[in-house]
């Protein structure tokens, strides 16, 4: 997928401010030391600070990568799956048989998200996905001219 195609429609998947929790965390458990009598272990709390902004950064590039969308002129991006829209026939009135493809990789579409059932040019139904389910069928549309 081109980087200089104008984007259509996108979900990023996950923002960057989780990571901030951990740091968040020990700031607070600082604060609590600080203001008790008691033995201070900042080093510590530095080191669970860093530890859980590690894991969160991991978790966040996860879900950027396994649960985005995007839409440009020549390809929808669903998770790690990237299906050509000339290969998509229709993204209204198509039906969700039991059964049909998930794309992106998984066996669901990702907890959060709607379904947008995509008729192929072969024939085969796929079900893409989306947290704004209308607004995904509705780029589609103007890009497949469907009225």
């Amino acid at each position: 997928m081109s980087m200089t195609e104008p984007v259509l429609y996108a979900e990023r998947g996950a923002s960057w401010w989780p990571v901030l929790w951990g740091p968040a965390f020990a700031l607070v458990g600082v604060a609590v030391e600080l203001l008790t009598p008691g033995p201070r272990h900042l080093v510590a709390w530095l080191l669970l600070a860093g530890a859980l902004a590690a894991a969160a950064t991991v978790w966040v590039y996860g879900r950027r990568k396994v649960c985005s969308v995007r839409l440009t002129p020549t390809n929808l991006a669903v998770g790690r799956e990237v299906l050509e829209v000339e290969r998509i026939a229709a993204a209204t009135d198509v039906g969700a048989p039991v059964g049909a493809r998930v794309l992106g990789g998984g066996w669901t579409a990702p907890k959060g998200t709607g379904e947008v059932p995509l008729r192929l040019t072969d024939d085969r139904v796929v079900l893409a996905w989306a947290r704004d389910p209308e607004s995904l069928v509705t780029a589609l549309r103007r890009l497949l001219r469907e009225e």
